[in-house]
């Protein structure tokens, strides 16, 4: 080519990258100054990739660590994978001042794990609620007293469904229906079946409490008899034990309150005796029986 036609092509292509605006990733290099012994002209043509400045609207430009900024504030990247989802507290299941038959089951458990030493009562009271606390603690858990999702899930692990006289180990279990024998007269109607004794007149219910009977080398007696003594600080002549508010009714076998059953409820026995835990009920009903009074002893 003639050097009048190499400068011509030299003119034209730079002409034409002035047009399309010096574009990034063009260079032009001129031939030397007669035109001839220069360089040839070297075209680069752009990047199919988008500019950082013409990102996709709504994303940023990364910010050197893998991670987008797309300065939105702090609702920003929510949707992105691997972003953890919302820490929410477990949910509270029962807390002070609670009661029911749940909370009954939440303190067997908690004696069974040696954490309360009183009850079940029903009422989540402040003893639950320190014992709570202590089970929480030790295992690393939040310290709120309440019994969450998690705090009862680790609790059910770790000890077993309590039976009914665990539920109501120191009473306060519901009273089953008289037996028909109980509905005249004044009686003292007493269910082995709901542990429970009633004080009737006349077909009427006085007053309820839990009993304890005799294990099964010393069994309650069962069946119809009456009061045929009362003895107010009776001592065994036979156990040697204390037997306040006493009323005799078979033999040996009495009514009476027992300290034993206070402290230890369902977990012991009597030696045949009809044993009452609330010491102020029983006080109240033997100075209400007198002797003569009836006391059926059932299923």
């Amino acid at each position: 080519m003639r050097g009048t036609d190499r400068g011509r092509a030299l003119a034209v292509l730079t002409a034409l990258a002035v047009l399309t605006g010096g574009a990034a990733g063009c260079t032009v290099q001129p031939a030397g100054a007669d035109g001839e012994g220069g360089p040839p002209v070297r075209v680069e043509l752009p990047s199919g990739a988008p500019s950082a400045s013409r990102a996709p609207e709504g994303h940023g430009v990364g910010d050197g660590d893998g991670k987008g900024s797309s300065g939105g504030g702090d609702d920003a990247g929510d949707d992105r994978p691997g972003t953890a989802p919302e820490q929410r507290p477990p949910r509270v299941l029962w807390s002070p001042g609670d009661s029911g038959r749940d909370v009954r089951e939440l303190q067997a458990r908690l004696r069974q794990a040696a954490w309360l030493f009183h009850g079940p009562t029903g009422t989540y009271d402040e003893l639950t609620e320190k014992a709570v606390r202590g089970f929480q603690g030790k295992r690393g858990l939040p310290r709120t007293g309440r019994i969450d999702t998690v705090t009862w899930q680790r609790l059910l692990g770790m000890t077993r469904e309590p039976g009914k006289w665990e539920l109501y180990l120191m009473g306060g279990q519901p009273v089953d229906a008289p037996d028909a024998r109980c509905r005249t007269g004044r009686v003292l109607c007493i269910s082995k079946s709901s542990r429970t004794l009633r004080w009737m007149v006349d077909g009427r219910t006085v007053s309820t409490m839990a009993v304890r009977f005799g294990s099964e080398y010393t069994p309650t007696r069962e069946g119809v008899f009456h009061v045929y003594w009362k003895s107010r600080h009776h001592v065994s002549t036979l156990y040697d034990s204390p037997m306040p508010y006493a009323m005799f009714f078979s033999g040996g076998q009495a009514v009476h309150f027992s300290a034993d059953f206070a402290a230890r409820g369902y977990a012991g026995s009597s030696h045949g005796c009809v044993n009452v835990r609330d010491e102020a009920a029983i006080a109240r009903l033997y100075a209400q029986v007198r002797n003569g009074d009836k006391v059926v002893v059932h299923w």
